[in-house]
């Protein structure tokens, strides 16, 4: 028997996730701000790519309740596991063209990220990731796996998977509030719309982005 998540629904406040974090300063901010979890890219393109040796003293320092997740684009499996044996990751996020088995497979709880390229059927990719404890939607662009810093049209999204999707793709302290009040999205995930270079947060922006989703909850 499959043992399929429950289906997320957004009740209450909007849940928060911080991606791309490189630095102990950082990570510090982000959990005093009052994010729900953290995210640590093992991806070497990425300018926000970490390796386990560097993120592991940062996983070490999470209280409870704030999850680590390990965000990875169409890695071998024994790139995730050597990962794995090395940092304590709550959740594993995939950005690529992983398979659902191949999601699944490494005994953790996994989000699968969506890129909303031309013509994608959610519905459809939903049915196809059930296993998934959430689908993150995101910008899609040519040769990029995530990172754009660009929003895309969140007409696209239906409504009646709105409220259990991770809805990224440039947010940002200034449109975050838009978004949870038309939306109504269980979480949001930030990376550059709280930076000042590309994998340093800027702390003064991380305050406004929560202040943002707090506006976004109290509108709707």
């Amino acid at each position: 028997m499959v043992n399929t998540p429950i289906q997320a629904s957004r009740k209450g406040r909007t849940r928060v996730k911080m991606c791309g974090l490189t630095r102990m300063r950082d990570l510090e901010a982000a959990v005093l701000a009052g994010v729900d979890a953290v995210g640590f890219v093992f991806y070497p393109p990425s300018p926000r790519a970490v390796t386990p040796e560097q993120a592991r003293p940062l996983c070490e320092r999470l209280p409870a309740f704030v999850n680590a997740v390990g965000l990875f684009v169409d890695a071998s499996a024994e790139t995730v596991r050597a990962t794995l044996d090395q940092v304590r990751l709550d959740v594993l996020q995939f950005h690529g063209a992983e398979e659902p088995a191949y999601c699944a497979s490494f005994g953790r709880r996994w989000i699968k990220a969506i890129r909303m390229r031309p013509g994608i059927d959610l519905m459809a990719e939903r049915s196809r990731y059930h296993e998934a404890t959430a689908l993150l939607l995101d910008t899609f662009e040519p040769g990029r796996a995530g990172g754009t810093g660009r929003r895309f049209d969140w007409d696209r999204i239906p409504r009646e998977l709105a409220s259990s999707i991770l809805l990224a793709g440039g947010l940002d302290p200034w449109n975050v509030a838009e978004a949870i009040e038309r939306l109504g999205p269980y979480g949001v995930d930030v990376s550059g719309g709280v930076e000042s270079a590309k994998g340093i947060k800027d702390h003064a922006k991380i305050d406004a982005f929560m202040q943002g989703v707090r506006d976004g909850d109290q509108r709707r």
